[in-house]
């Protein structure tokens, strides 16, 4: 494969990776691949590489900025029957092409006065001298204020119910986007994305019914609200804006989509919106070097990027896992434990690839719930109890939040450190994550 002078370092061998991934059996798109061309690619060099990959057509413009040479990103679609590694080889000589890669598919992490938090059932909010207390949570009801007001996060994930009681509070909207006008308010491309865009649907509907019961749950541990009388309470409990970028569904999503949601949030704190860090709970997939380039994006924007470190119990030092596996000095791995301090039996782990422990078993937070069927089915708002590193990584997400809203003008790297370097020694995480500890955010 061709690469440009400027190289980075996850881009050596990359087609290599690549390849090893497909080798492994990681599922992608049928018939649809991811194309960097270089800077100077013109329209006939794009119909000479789709006419090599068997007349293939051009269904999306992911991005043009590629890694720094303006360059489009193109989703290509073509008739499957040859195998995706064929396809690659067919192109990968091209002058005009920087990479080509699958579109892989990604899925979510979860397996599937405030009332949950004084009966007990909020264990990952508690530490060893709260009231309730469990000394294997992250200690964020300890925290002597969780007021994370003027601070943004956005939810890479499934769409949130915004209008959940537990929520609305601590909802965030687009502050440049006047809402139901029609218009572009922001240039940002995207008509009303007041609460964020759908980058599977394609619209302004980042809520789209029960469906949407992953994105919600991780959006109620970042920032249910507290002190209301009901339901849970989140890390953030009070301030902090949520927005989301959807583009899971029921059945995962792609990387291209990925790649949109998280350039879109890069685009926004570009702009002016104080997003200190996104929420992944997903993961899958083979390596990928334009959603890589697109984390980047984020780093050089002062935007954590915290991901899931994946549920099939594996060593991700081993065999690697994505997104939570890239080198992007902005990104923190997380792993799950559960109540009684054991990492969960699901959870993967690496010494080296895998940065922190924090709650992801029996994690209680809000969902939509749906009564009635069809046309007559009402949405009300609800609780439930999930299990996964899905569950654990909004706790640290919250964590960012909260240590951006007490020390702001800490940069994406100094909040990073301080929740790494609070980490508080486990055992069950010695040797498997790189701190060797689990959250606590006491001590912030």
């Amino acid at each position: 494969m061709a690469l440009g002078s400027a190289v980075d370092a996850d881009a050596a061998g990359r087609p290599d990776l690549v390849k090893q991934d497909l080798a492994r059996g990681k599922q992608y798109a049928a018939g649809e691949m991811i194309v960097q061309y270089r800077s100077f690619a013109t329209d006939a060099d794009k119909a000479r590489v789709r006419k090599a990959l068997g007349n293939a057509v051009a269904a999306d413009v992911i991005g043009s900025k590629g890694r720094g040479r303006y360059a489009d990103i193109e989703l290509v679609r073509f008739a499957p029957g040859t195998t995706m590694a064929s396809k690659m080889d067919a192109i990968a000589n091209d002058p005009a092409v920087d990479y080509a890669e699958p579109n892989w598919l990604v899925r979510h992490m979860a397996v599937s006065n405030d009332p949950y938090f004084s009966n007990g059932s909020l264990w990952g909010m508690y530490g060893a001298a709260t009231s309730p207390a469990n000394q294997f949570g992250s200690a964020a009801a300890a925290a002597a204020n969780n007021d994370c007001s003027g601070v943004y996060v956005g939810i890479i994930d499934e769409g949130y119910m915004y209008s959940h009681p537990d929520l609305a509070a601590n909802v965030g909207t687009n502050p440049r986007e006047t809402a139901g006008n029609g218009r572009d308010d922001d240039g940002n491309g995207l008509v009303d994305d007041v609460y964020g865009w759908d980058f599977a649907g394609n619209d302004a509907q980042v809520f789209d019914g029960a469906g949407d019961d992953h994105g919600t749950h991780v959006a109620g541990t970042i920032g249910g609200v507290g002190n209301n009388g009901q339901g849970v309470s989140g890390v953030c409990h009070s301030g902090v804006k949520l927005l989301n970028a959807k583009f899971l569904g029921s059945r995962g999503g792609t990387t291209a989509n990925a790649i949109k949601a998280v350039d879109y949030f890069t685009g926004l704190k570009t702009a002016g919106t104080p997003i200190v860090a996104t929420n992944n709970s997903w993961g899958g997939g083979g390596y990928s070097q334009a959603l890589y380039d697109a984390i980047e994006r984020h780093n050089q924007a002062g935007i954590l990027f915290i991901a899931a470190a994946g549920n099939s119990g594996a060593n991700n030092d081993a065999t690697p896992a994505y997104p939570s596996g890239y080198t992007n000095s902005n990104v923190i791995a997380v792993a799950a434990i559960a109540s009684n301090g054991t990492l969960a039996s699901y959870s993967q782990y690496g010494a080296t690839t895998v940065d922190i422990c924090a709650p992801g078993s029996g994690v209680w937070s809000t969902v939509p719930v749906s009564s009635g069927k069809g046309k007559t089915a009402k949405i009300t708002g609800g609780y439930a109890s999930y299990n996964g590193t899905s569950m654990a990584t909004p706790h640290v997400t919250g964590a960012a939040a909260l240590y951006r809203a007490r020390n702001p003008s800490a940069n994406a790297s100094q909040i990073k450190a301080a929740i790494l370097g609070s980490a508080t020694p486990t055992a069950s995480c010695s040797g498997k994550v790189a701190t060797g500890g689990r959250l606590n955010v006491s001590g912030f």
